[in-house]
């Protein structure tokens, strides 16, 4: 899906902007998801610089070059002022205005500067990463050629949750926390796996030995009974709920 994405956005955009845009987006929502508030704020101001060339791009089709420095206020101006009939509103004013939310975020709550003593806190974060995620969907709808909920749901897939607790070995997931309970232990799985999710012969593969003998028992569980997890065409995913009881407990540490 993600590559889907990247063709789509390359299509329309210059190669290095889609690169920079979707590697801030990635970086700023796994610090989020960590815990790290100040770096997921700053990320997301990266985020937006790119976002914000990207705009200058599809209104004049030139743009400040990365790694000089942006006139963002002037650019919103120059943006607003296009011809309503040349370009939708998302592209003249709604994006735009959803960038200044999280430059002012950034830039004035104590995100990437010393300020007046405010820290960032899980309400600012929670704004800017709704921002970046509703900016992000709103490229994908405009140029993916596709519904807003399915825009949303595409990019949910571009999130891969690298989680301190999973180290890879070229496919093989080991969890390095040896006191995690079976239904804690798939759970960090799959927050990893994301949209990917796994199949049971994976699961079981990764499990400790002594997990093994009920796994299918702990994985019918934690399906029917939790909400954990859903289970689709022989693959198990995480829930939204399961996520949340990852995040809550910081299972991922």
């Amino acid at each position: 899906m993600l590559d889907q994405i990247v063709k789509s956005l390359k299509a329309h955009f210059d190669a290095a902007l889609v690169d920079e845009l979707l590697a801030a987006y990635q970086d700023a929502k796994h610090n989020f998801y960590l815990g790290g508030l100040r770096l997921g704020t700053v990320e997301g101001g990266r985020f937006c610089e790119a976002a914000l060339r990207m705009l200058q791009q599809a209104t004049t089709t030139k743009f400040t070059p990365l790694g000089k420095t942006l006139d963002g206020n002037n650019i919103t101006i120059q943006l607003s002022n296009t011809p309503s009939a040349s370009f939708p509103d998302a592209i003249r004013l709604h994006i735009p205005r959803a960038i200044r939310v999280v430059y002012d975020v950034r830039n004035n709550r104590d995100a990437a500067h010393l300020a007046d003593g405010i820290d960032p806190n899980l309400q600012d974060a929670s704004l800017v990463i709704g921002n970046i995620d509703w900016i992000l969907a709103e490229f994908v709808r405009l140029y993916h050629g596709v519904k807003p909920d399915e825009a949303q749901r595409i990019i949910e897939s571009v999130i891969v949750r690298k989680v301190p607790v999973v180290q890879d070995f070229d496919g093989f997931l080991k969890v390095l926390n040896p006191k995690l309970k079976v239904t804690e232990y798939v759970l960090v799985l799959l927050y990893e796996r994301g949209t990917t999710g796994a199949s049971y012969e994976q699961l079981e593969s990764w499990a400790r030995p002594p997990m093994r003998a009920n796994l299918r028992r702990t994985l019918n569980k934690m399906v029917n009974d939790q909400a954990y997890l859903h289970a689709d065409a022989g693959r198990f995913f995480i829930t939204k709920l399961g996520i949340k009881t990852v995040e809550i407990k910081k299972l991922f540490t």
